[in-house]
């Protein structure tokens, strides 16, 4: 099952990568608080009938009372806040920067999953961590510069997800990938609902035109398919390791900006990428040795 695992972390990952760019020209259309809860409002509606069509609606009669408190909780921290943290954000920053940011999320989730996931790694972990993020940053081609309102916000909404899917990671032992990606969404867009009326958003609901409909309905899908893949991924994978491979998607975002943009890739873009790959596959060997020992001690005791 693990391979099964890096497999949909990896496809979460290619996802990731188109769906930042475009929502980067999504978010120009529209007030991003409102494009935040269509966008999220459809994802829910979609996975609801995806569960409905493969006749799986079973499976919310086997939750817990207190299992239901931890699927509302990954709503807020998970579906809402940071949801409207990073669209914000998106509208004040570049894509580019912003990719980077959210990339940044593994350094979190492995000091949060380290304490409360008992997630342990070796020196192994600590030079890719090194590797992943100077590759990321050359390849990006980012200078050091103070936080702009934007990126902070991106930050904040990263550490969110960071608390999201360390305690998704959780959850996920007991309860099916696709109830907990439901459950993300539904419950963060009623809070995301509640926003819009207490700040006076909501009334921009109402005057969309045809372009603002039809950029909240495209990035829809790779929301959709991001969720299915990365809650299935990360019920098989180690927390830490399916973050890190998450890296991957911001050069695939730089990449298509090139594209878009006529540019061409410079020398230091092609070094942070052999960086991020070779980053990625220390994370690999540094987990398969990890799991090796935790098997080795188990058959011990």
């Amino acid at each position: 099952m693990m391979k099964k695992g890096v497999s949909l972390i990896f496809l979460t990952a290619i996802v990731s990568g188109f769906s930042i760019f475009i929502n980067k020209f999504g978010v120009k259309f529209t007030n991003p608080y409102v494009f935040t809860f269509l966008k999220n409002g459809l994802v829910f509606l979609i996975l609801f009938g995806i569960m409905f069509f493969l006749k799986e609606l079973d499976m919310f009669k086997k939750i817990k009372k207190q299992d239901w408190k931890k699927l509302i909780a990954i709503g807020f921290i998970g579906g809402s806040v940071p949801f409207l943290l990073f669209f914000k954000g998106l509208s004040i920053t570049t894509s580019a920067k912003a990719g980077f940011i959210h990339k940044t999320m593994f350094l979190y989730v492995a000091i949060l999953a380290y304490f409360f996931l008992k997630e342990r790694f070796n020196v192994k972990f600590f030079i890719a961590t090194i590797t992943v993020v100077v590759g990321n940053f050359l390849f990006l081609k980012l200078s050091w510069q103070p936080f702009n309102a934007g990126d902070l916000m991106i930050f904040i909404a990263t550490i969110f997800w960071a608390t999201e899917n360390t305690l998704s990671k959780h959850v996920l032992i007991d309860i099916p990938s696709k109830v907990v990606a439901f459950s993300r969404m539904f419950f963060g867009s009623i809070f995301i609902l509640i926003f819009l009326v207490a700040t006076g958003n909501i009334k921009d609901l109402f005057v969309l035109n045809a372009p603002q409909i039809v950029w909240s309905i495209v990035p829809t899908a790779f929301l959709v398919l991001y969720l299915l893949f990365w809650y299935e991924g990360l019920k098989h994978v180690p927390a830490t390791l399916a973050t890190s491979i998450l890296l991957l998607g911001s050069p695939i975002t730089t990449l298509l900006n090139v594209i878009y943009a006529g540019a061409v890739l410079n020398l230091q873009q092609v070094v942070g990428m052999v960086m991020l790959v070779g980053g990625i596959v220390v994370f690999l060997y540094s987990v398969k040795e990890y799991e090796v020992k935790n098997v080795s001690v188990k058959s011990l005791s």
